[in-house]
Formats: C-alpha cells, sequence, structure tokens
C-alpha cells in the first residue's frame, strides 16, 4: 500500500515533460542520419526487457512475472550502444514511448501498446529528457533510432454500456441462442455471454438492448481509475466518441500463414458461413455466386470489414481512422515526435486493421513534416500480420508505406529451413514482388513518394525477420544449426535485415510473453563469444564492407528444386547475385540442406579468380566466374568475391558451424 502511495505522489512529476521542441541550451537539433536504408542492420529492442539502466523509474516492477513491468529502459539502451555496435547493428528499432495504461486484467502496459496519452512519455523508461539522450547517444554512434507507433486502437480505457446502468458488467444469461433482445446478425448462433468492456463485433455498431429489445447505439463510458492510469484519453479530441468505430471485437481474420489451408478462421470458412441460410443477407452482403473455393468477394469484404472496424482483441479501443479529423490529428502527433525525438523512421503496429486511405494521408503529412524539417529519407515500414502476400503488398502501393515487416517471407523460409521445402519457392516469392508490391522505379509512378524519398521503390526496401514479439522464437522449434542457416540467408539476401533482440544470444521463447525475455537476467546476456553472435557480426562486417551486399540487384542464378532435406546432389542449394550499377558484384551460395554437403554449378556474371570470403573452415576455397562449380557443407554459406577484392576476416571470428 505504500509503494502504491508513493506511486500516486509521484505521478504527476513522472508525468511532466518539456515540451519545447528544442533544448533550452541549442543542444537538441534534428537530423538527417540516413544515406540509404539498404546499408541498414535493425535490431528490435522492446525497452522494458533490453536492459535496466536507471534503477530510479522501477515503480510497479515485478520480475518474478512475465505481465509486468521489469525496469528495462531508454538509460539502459544507452548503456549498451557499444555492445550493438560490435554486433554491426547500425539501427535501433524501440518498442513505443507514450504513456499507457498502467495495467490491464492483471497484465501491465510494458509493451507500450495501450495508448492513454499520444503526446506523453511513459514514465517507466524515462522523460523526454532521457530519450532524447538516447537518441543522441545512438546518433553520436552513427546508429539511427525507429519509433514504433499505433494509430489503430488505444487502450481499454471505455467500456459499452449496453445495458444502461454506468457500469462495465460481464455477465451471462442462461439458456440456447441470443441474449434476451439481442438481435447481432454477425453472431447467429448461441452467445450467452455479454461483455461490456470486449463484445462480439457487431456490423451495426454495439447496441444497447434489454429483455424488451434493443435500443439503438450503446453509449461508450471513459473510465476514471487514476492509481493504474485509466483515464480518458489525451490529447482531449480523442475523447471524442465519434472518434471511434465502436463495432465490437474483431473475430475473424485472414490467414497468418497462408500455406496453412487449416487455420480456422480462412476465407472459406468464412464464406461457408455467410452463405449459410440467410446470415449474409442480414449482414447487408451480397453473397449469391459465392463457391467458397476461393471466389467469395462477399467474405473478402466482411472480413477486411471486421479487420478495419473492430476493437482489437482484448478491448484495444478501435480508432476510426477514416474520420478527417481523426487523420490530421494523427498526422499533427506524430509528426510532433519527430521534431521532439529526432526519430529516423516509424515502425507502425496492426497496419492492416486500418483503411488505405488513411495511410495515403497519414504516409504523405508525415513524409512532407520530415522533409520540411530536413529529416530527408525518414522510413515508413508497417507491420501486416498476415502470410498473404499480395495483402502484405497492398500497403505499399498507391504512396502509402515504404515498407512492410516482411510476414510472408518469414513463412516460406520457415518451410525451407525448418519443414524441408523446396529452395525454388524462395525464388517463386521474390518473383511475386514485382506484382505484389509497389516496383514502380519512375518519379511519376504508384509509389513515387517512396522513390523521392529513398531513391528506390518499396520492393527494394522490405524487413526481413526471423523473430519478433508476436511470434515464436526461431529456437522454440527449431535448432541452432537452422537458426544459423536462416540467419545466413537474413544478412545476404535483398532488403533490410532485423534482428529481435536476444536471437544473437539463442534465446528460445514460445509466444506471447516467453518470446519477450528479460535480457539481463539471461546467462551472460550480453555475451560476444557466443556462436550465433558471432556469425550475425561476421555476415554484419561483411554486408558493411561490399557495397553489393548491400544494394546489388539481385539475380537468381540457381534455386534447386528438390526438396531441401532430399539426398539429391543439389538438393537444399539456393545461389544468388548481387551487382551495383558501378560493377560491384558478389555470389552468395547457401546449402538449405541439413544432412549433407550439396554441389552445383552456378553461372554467374562474375570474371577471374573468386575467393569464399566466408570465415568458415574453409576460407581458402576458389573457383572462377562464369559457371562456377561449388560444394557448401550442409547449412552452410560461400560468399564469393573476384579474388583481387577479397578481404581478409580471419580475425573477426573463429566461426564453428554448431551441432545439428
Amino acid at each position: 500500500m505504500k509503494k502504491w502511495l508513493l506511486f500516486l505522489l509521484l505521478l504527476p512529476l513522472l508525468s511532466c515533460t518539456n515540451l519545447d521542441p528544442i533544448d533550452t541550451d541549442g543542444s537538441f537539433k534534428m537530423t538527417s542520419q540516413v544515406d540509404d536504408w539498404r546499408d541498414e542492420v535493425i535490431y528490435q529492442i522492446f525497452t522494458d526487457r533490453f536492459y535496466d539502466g536507471d534503477t530510479s523509474n522501477n515503480f510497479n516492477v515485478d520480475l518474478t512475472r512475465w505481465g509486468k513491468y521489469h525496469g528495462g529502459d531508454w538509460q539502459g539502451v544507452i548503456d549498451k550502444l557499444d555492445y550493438l555496435s560490435e554486433m554491426g547493428v547500425t539501427t535501433i528499432w524501440i518498442s513505443p514511448v507514450v504513456k499507457n495504461v498502467e495495467e490491464d486484467a492483471g497484465f501491465a502496459s510494458y509493451h507500450g501498446y495501450w495508448t492513454q496519452d499520444f503526446m506523453d512519455v511513459n514514465p517507466h523508461f524515462g522523460d523526454m529528457a532521457k530519450l532524447r539522450e538516447m537518441v543522441k547517444a545512438a546518433h553520436a554512434k552513427g546508429i539511427k533510432i525507429i519509433l514504433d507507433i499505433v494509430v489503430n486502437h488505444i487502450g481499454q480505457l471505455f467500456y459499452y454500456d449496453i445495458n444502461g446502468n454506468g457500469y462495465p458488467d460481464d455477465y451471462l444469461i442462461g439458456g440456447n441462442g441470443q441474449p434476451y433482445g439481442n438481435r447481432n446478425g454477425d453472431y447467429p448462433s448461441s452467445l450467452t455471454r455479454t461483455s461490456e468492456w470486449d463484445p462480439e463485433f457487431d456490423t451495426r455498431g454495439i447496441q444497447g438492448f434489454s429483455s424488451l429489445g434493443e435500443n439503438g447505439l450503446a453509449d461508450i463510458k471513459w473510465m476514471y481509475v487514476p492509481n493504474i492510469n485509466r483515464v480518458p484519453p489525451m490529447p482531449k479530441e480523442f475523447q471524442n466518441p465519434n472518434w471511434y468505430n465502436r463495432k465490437g471485437r474483431t473475430t475473424v481474420w485472414y490467414n497468418f500463414d497462408s500455406r496453412d489451408v487449416s487455420w480456422r478462421d480462412n476465407l472459406s470458412s468464412v464464406c461457408e458461413w455467410l452463405t449459410t441460410g440467410d446470415h449474409g443477407s442480414r449482414l447487408g452482403l451480397d453473397c449469391s455466386g459465392c463457391d467458397c473455393n476461393g471466389n467469395c468477394p462477399c467474405a473478402t469484404e466482411y472480413i477486411r470489414k471486421q479487420e478495419t472496424e473492430g476493437d482489437f482483441p482484448g478491448g484495444l479501443k478501435d480508432v476510426k481512422t477514416s474520420h478527417p479529423d481523426v487523420q490530421k490529428k494523427m498526422v499533427e502527433v506524430f509528426s510532433w515526435w519527430i521534431e521532439m525525438a529526432d526519430f529516423d523512421g516509424f515502425r507502425i503496429d496492426t497496419v492492416k486493421h486500418v483503411e488505405h486511405e488513411f495511410w495515403q494521408y497519414f504516409a504523405k503529412g508525415i513524409r512532407d513534416f520530415a522533409k520540411a524539417k530536413g529529416k530527408s529519407n525518414f522510413l515508413l515500414f508497417g507491420e501486416v500480420f498476415d502470410g498473404d502476400d499480395a495483402l502484405l503488398g497492398s500497403f505499399t502501393k498507391d504512396d502509402e508505406l515504404d515498407s512492410v515487416f516482411y510476414f510472408s517471407q518469414k513463412f516460406w523460409l520457415g518451410g525451407v529451413v525448418k519443414e524441408g521445402n523446396s529452395p525454388s519457392s524462395l525464388e517463386q516469392l521474390y518473383n511475386m514482388r514485382q506484382t505484389n508490391y509497389c516496383a514502380d522505379s519512375s518519379p511519376t509512378g504508384a509509389c513515387k513518394e517512396t522513390v523521392a524519398t529513398h531513391g528506390v521503390p518499396p520492393t527494394k526496401l522490405l524487413v526481413n525477420f526471423l523473430d519478433n514479439h508476436d511470434v515464436n522464437r526461431w529456437l522454440y522449434e527449431s535448432n541452432k544449426k537452422a537458426l544459423h542457416n536462416a540467419l545466413m540467408y537474413l544478412l545476404t539476401w535483398d532488403g533490410i535485415p532485423c534482428i529481435y533482440y536476444g536471437t544473437e544470444q539463442d534465446f528460445n521463447g514460445g509466444n506471447d510473453p516467453k518470446n519477450r525475455e528479460t535480457m539481463w537476467l539471461a546467462k551472460n546476456p550480453f555475451s560476444t563469444n557466443g556462436d550465433t553472435f558471432k556469425l550475425v557480426k561476421a555476415l554484419n562486417k561483411i554486408r558493411a564492407d561490399y557495397v553489393a551486399m548491400r544494394r546489388g540487384e539481385v539475380s537468381v542464378k540457381y534455386a534447386s528444386t528438390s526438396r531441401s532435406d532430399a539426398n539429391d546432389a543439389d538438393s537444399g542449394i539456393f545461389a544468388f547475385e548481387k551487382a551495383t550499377t558501378t560493377g560491384d558484384k558478389v555470389l552468395v551460395v547457401i546449402n538449405f540442406n541439413p544432412y549433407k554437403e550439396s554441389s552445383a554449378t552456378i553461372p554467374n556474371s562474375l570474371s577471374g579468380s573468386l575467393r569464399n570470403i566466408f570465415p568458415d573452415v574453409d576460407t581458402n576455397d576458389t573457383t572462377n566466374g562464369g559457371n562456377a562449380s561449388v560444394t557448401v557443407p550442409a547449412r552452410g554459406i560461400k560468399i564469393f568475391v573476384p579474388d583481387a577484392q577479397a578481404k581478409d576476416y580471419s580475425t573477426i571470428t573463429n566461426y564453428v558451424s554448431p551441432a545439428e
């Protein structure tokens, strides 16, 4: 009790920030840090779980519970910049910085996704001065900072007063069928639970009702529980009920992994439900002609409606991003953050839950502001948590985002490395980019804003990853040899690589919250001697030294059509060349076969004697350009450059491939 009283007394002081965009001594200046985003290696940090550098802000911390704050902060990031630099990290993506609801249903807001105040800092991580200090310290070491932002929803700050009693009820009504008086067409089957915190989606909007029947759109009621910061949102404009869709919780989704046809909420199952009886017509949908075998426009329309207008599961209330005033305010809010702390880019949460029209407006507003302030290369990349490659790519078209988190590649790569699928599938996915993503490099094309900002279209800026905070760690369902094989691809392939904190230390947590480990409590948490750290460091060094590794145009030279775990001579082989317009070239050959070395003759445009520069056991391996005969160890990689351009990497690592 005493701790909570102290917290309540300190909260006003912790919430006070200097809102002037420039420090009074003139030391804080906005800068443009990035030459070409293809040069960058991103490292994702969950601030609360990375390093506790300042114990003075450790209120409401409980290290014994996964769902509570653990104490990591911006000072902790400052303290570990040298560690990140040694690994070859050039950009840090930090979790959201805004003030959150303190806790909900026994869980804390350590992740940052429960916004309460869009224009104040989360005091668990430090104050505005400390945030600026972190950005400035990172910039001094050549490290850029990407801020994680959320526009789709706020925290659970209001409830739907369905029965009109002014209290947030969560109750059961016995018997079969609908709760008495309710006619929710989206759920015509048995539904006996009604939660005013998190009711199921209703196309019409959440309706008030009693046993006598419905009585119109339910009022929303803001909570006021200051001891956990569950108070109306700020700025005050966000307290307008019309700024929210008010339709309840999203319950149908596209496949997370488009290769998984058994996913329970896939397009076919939604189609079957809509075309049974009068379900579709009750929702105002024309489902005539649907065959539920991939041809059901009304199901696609319905899923997208839920995804864009429904509350995020857990009671996170959906902001009405189609409202012009909301759009203007969101641009104002996040432009303010750029000016306040000199961020270099935004990673944007829950992108597929927001309309395309919003992203067209928001992206233009943010780009225009950043450029006006001298930040000429501000990056906008989004999280589209889905395996549908076309859906991911749709958010890079029509001058929307510069890039997306490449979920489809994560799933397809997992199919090759973990499941033994053919390496040729990776070539297939790469070829799909030209159609699914905006590939127009012309100054007046469909992605002209990205081209004007970055010099290349979105197809060249996709953010590649293996782990993140919303999926199992790679090592949760695989072994270290396979992880290294995937990292070889991640750090040499086309795009911007992103490493989730702890991957380099062999973290192996399962789904949330076990994939959000407390880094500094791990055994040897910031060691630079582990084989995974050494692999990442070595590949990042090679990437930094050879411009073709970063900016070269990719051409796939060989992709085995055999299963990667087969016994064919070439099974597992995937080879690609990367070449710049100035003639710099590299040839990368990866073997995804987990059991044996594999060989192939790789056609390429390099000339003369070639040397493998990857510091493995066969650093002296040489071959000739034109048609290179290459043999690669199981789960191995070779990186060839002309012999005259080869650098010696034997001193940066003694990397030894781990046992399977």
